[in-house]
């Protein structure tokens, strides 16, 4: 569905530009786009690589096994359908970790994997589960300490204080990340079975 809003709005980008005998300003202004997209993404590369790079430091140093410690009573709370020793919990504690040190990037294999193992235990195949669900939705709203790739495109973009977002970004994340918890659990009990009347 995205592709085909993307693909009206540049035919009809294209078509107001040919009425208007603009043309060429699309034209450059598409070129422009190109060669901004490519210098922003070698801007980031360095810093993407400097965090995965910590992100593995961590690994190494049991930082991240002690973050998913940390992680384990809330994860069992949120998702109370996964059997206990289950590998989905594995893959979902490390995408939570990821998130929350900003590393997007090196969340989402983690997260594409604990959708997999959600999927063997899904009953419907053809419906998400709701533990598929809450996935997603922490996955998207995910709370933040290190907003790794907007310092990236800030310091990309020559920012005097790259990082001053810091904290309004983690203000943002929590109140997402609560309000994506909040809606989750009203979904849950709204579409619950009833239980049968007695007598």
């Amino acid at each position: 569905m995205v592709n085909w809003i993307w693909l009206f709005f540049i035919v009809v980008g294209f078509v107001v530009a040919a009425i208007n005998g603009n043309i060429e300003t699309v034209t450059q202004a598409a070129f422009d786009g190109a060669k901004s997209g490519v210098t922003v993404c070698f801007g980031l590369i360095s810093v993407l690589v400097f965090w995965l790079g910590m992100m593995r430091i961590a690994e190494d140093a049991g930082i991240l096994s002690k973050l998913a410690v940390l992680l384990r009573p809330v994860v069992r709370f949120l998702f109370p359908s996964i059997p206990k020793n289950h590998p989905a919990l594995g893959y979902i504690m490390s995408n939570m970790s990821a998130n929350i040190l900003g590393l997007g990037n090196a969340a989402t294999p983690m997260g594409i994997k604990a959708m997999q193992e959600l999927q063997k235990l899904n009953a419907d195949k053809d419906t998400a589960s709701p533990a598929m669900c809450t996935l997603l939705a922490l996955n998207t709203s995910s709370i933040t300490l290190i907003p790794t790739t907007l310092i990236a495109i800030r310091m990309n973009f020559n920012s005097v204080n790259p990082a001053e977002i810091v904290g309004t970004t983690l203000i943002a994340t929590a109140i997402s990340t609560a309000a994506a918890i909040l809606v989750d659990r009203w979904y849950r009990r709204s579409r619950s079975p009833l239980p049968p009347l007695k007598g």
